[in-house]
């Protein structure tokens, strides 16, 4: 830990800078420990003090931090529950590193945010027998966490991946999942599915190609009045193209199209939160 001295003594921008990484690392310290040693509580304690009595800061970060810092404060003190003071001071953390990431002008991608890790207990998932998922050829690794983290959330079997599909195992898919790809069974193919109309299907698509299969798209069924299969294959495509005018043929000849009524300006909305919207939809209906 740097002396407080020394970050005293630093340019400001640059102390800020320092002091946000300091808390971030508390921080992870509580998501992996479940609390800090006395010497780093102290120590943290008086770090958060010295930015409270800071009087350079605006009134609304001044305050930010000052209400942090009792909060920090209170939950060292505490003599209730252990789980609720953890909490308490994680939250205190996290509140002051995104001021201070903030002050510095450097805000932290989605994929730096720091979240609870630990593996997940694939014995706990209760999987709709034939809900699957095709993703074709999504680009982000972000967009493909994102949806592998709602796709076990709502109970999908199993995923399927485009030859051109982003790696779930990109370490930012994999952050973004949360845990899910190591749990959620998928299975790349390693070739385009509808490119033949489904002709001449090999062993490897003989569970896939069964279908019915329906696609995520605009100028389908709208949501509330789309009948979702009991067992299907759900078509979530490209972020910019959309899914393949192939893809969309079965599902024209299948379960058909679903979409997603908006009330704004844009028209249409981010896959992986419209495939959120979708399979809790198809969820309830199960």
């Amino acid at each position: 830990m740097i002396p407080l001295y020394k970050l005293t003594n630093l340019p400001r921008r640059q102390r800020l800078g320092k002091t946000a990484k300091i808390i971030g690392m508390a921080e992870r310290n509580i998501i992996n420990t479940g609390k800090l040693d006395a010497k780093e509580t102290e120590y943290i304690g008086s770090l958060l003090q010295s930015l409270a009595n800071d009087t350079r800061f605006a009134e609304p970060v001044a305050a930010a931090l000052n209400t942090a810092f009792a909060s920090f404060s209170r939950a060292i003190h505490s003599h209730g529950e252990t789980e609720k003071a953890e909490d308490a001071m994680r939250r205190a953390l996290n509140t002051v590193y995104h001021v201070l990431m903030a002050e510095t002008g450097v805000y932290p991608a989605d994929w730096d945010f720091i979240e609870q890790s630990g593996a997940l207990d694939s014995a706990k998932r209760q999987p709709f027998a034939g809900m699957q998922v095709y993703l074709e050829d999504v680009r982000s690794p972000f967009n493909v966490g994102s949806i592998f983290r709602a796709a076990e959330s709502f109970g999908v079997e199993k995923i399927w991946l485009s030859p051109l599909c982003a790696d779930p195992r990109h370490k930012r898919a994999e952050r973004t999942a949360m845990g899910c790809v190591a749990i959620l069974p998928w299975e790349r193919l390693s070739f385009d599915p509808f490119a033949d109309a489904m002709t001449d299907v090999n062993e490897q698509l003989q569970p896939f190609s069964a279908g019915p299969f329906f696609a995520l798209e605009t100028g389908g069924t709208p949501l509330k009045d789309f009948s979702f299969p009991q067992q299907g294959i759900l078509i979530a495509g490209s972020e910019e193209l959309g899914v393949s005018p192939q893809a969309l043929a079965a599902a024209d000849a299948s379960a058909g199209r679903v979409s997603i009524q908006s009330y704004g300006a844009k028209g249409s909305l981010n896959v992986s939160v419209a495939f959120g919207i979708v399979m809790q939809a198809w969820a309830s209906s199960l």
